[in-house]
Parts: C-alpha cells; sequence; structure tokens
C-alpha cells in the first residue's frame, strides 16, 4: 500500500489502483455522513476533485492521486458512510481507476513514511 500528502492509500488491485483515505483522515473529519462518488468511465487527472465527502465536522474532497480512468465505485459508501469511519482501509475504499503507467505508484510514500509523515 502507498500513501499521498493528501492522505489518501493506493493499493494495486491486478492493475488497478484501489483509492481511499488514511485512518488518520477518517478520524480528523469526525463521522461521516455522506459520500458523492465519480461517475463511471470518468477520466480524471491528478488533483481532480473526484469524491466529496460530508461530515459532522466539515465536507471535504477527495483529490484524484493519479491521471486514469475511474472503472468501478464502492456503492456500499453511497448506502453507508459510515463505513468510511469503521474500516477506512478496507470496505471502505472510494473508487478504482485503471491508469497507463503502474511504476507511479513508487513515487508515494510506504507506510512508515506516511506514519512520520503525520507524526
Amino acid at each position: 500500500m502507498k500513501y499521498t500528502e493528501d492522505h489518501e492509500w493506493l493499493r494495486l488491485e491486478g492493475d488497478l489502483v484501489v483509492v481511499g483515505i488514511t485512518e488518520h483522515a477518517a478520524e480528523q473529519l469526525g463521522d461521516v455522513v455522506f459520500v458523492e462518488l465519480p461517475e463511471l468511465e470518468t477520466q480524471v487527472a491528478k488533483g481532480d476533485e473526484v469524491c466529496v465527502i460530508e461530515s459532522v465536522k466539515a465536507a471535504s474532497d477527495i483529490l484524484a492521486p493519479l491521471d486514469g480512468e475511474v472503472v468501478e465505485v464502492n456503492d456500499n459508501l453511497s448506502a453507508t458512510p459510515s463505513l468510511v469511519n469503521e474500516d477506512p482501509a478496507g470496505d471502505a475504499w472510494f473508487f478504482k481507476l485503471k491508469i497507463d503507467d503502474l511504476s507511479v505508484l513508487d513515487e508515494f510514500m510506504t507506510e512508515d513514511e506516511y506514519k512520520d509523515f503525520i507524526a
């Protein structure tokens, strides 16, 4: 698993990149009450706003960590946004991206580097 400075995690699953937010980010948000997911087959560029999360504290955007195409979204989050708080690094993934060059994942932080980043 890799991590971004925007507190997203990236997990390689076959040739797709699964994107979610870290436990640290979920804790900072507080209780999540709404998640707006991207539409399938949306082309995104790194830094594009892809999802919106609303919590009892604030609304936050999830940014695309990479250029790619959204090929799957986690519809469970629309029905049960609290999954983001319950299992941020597991069942609460947001979307899956198909990207051209998987080697770009090497540019992101490892778990230990992310822990140092948030310390």
